[in-house]
């Protein structure tokens, strides 16, 4: 597993009217975790001709984080066959847990956007298998 963790203190723009963080900023924090992680993945490549889309998002809310909380996001890849990869997240406070998601994404062609198989070569690469 090519594990990737990403710290951050929940700020006053991430609150919502009940005081705590708001669910749809629990899943721009995947998506901002997701693409460090990949651009880390890639950065010895010059111009994939490849980009990722998302299809699905699985989204389990478990517990609440509130203004100053700091937060460790896990995400990994499971999954990858096919033109689907599935990544997985944890969102932490400590050790409770507050989100355990997954996100299915496809893989298309950079230039027509049109859905392309995935090489054993990126799924290597995103397994951590370089």
């Amino acid at each position: 597993m090519n594990l990737y963790k990403k710290k951050l203190i929940v700020t006053s723009s991430e609150i919502d009217e009940y005081n705590h963080v708001n669910n749809v900023v629990y899943v721009q924090w995947m998506q901002d975790a997701s693409n460090a992680h990949w651009a880390l993945l890639i950065k010895d490549i010059p111009t994939p001709d490849y980009v990722w889309f998302v299809i699905r998002h699985e989204v389990d809310y478990k517990n609440q984080a509130i203004l100053g909380d700091e937060i460790i996001i896990k995400t990994w890849v499971g999954k990858t066959e096919g033109i689907k990869s599935v990544r997985h997240f944890e969102i932490y406070k400590g050790e409770i847990l507050l989100v355990k998601s997954q996100t299915t994404f496809c893989l298309l062609d950079v230039k027509t956007l049109k859905p392309k198989r995935i090489t054993k070569e990126v799924t290597d690469l995103l397994l951590g298998k370089k």
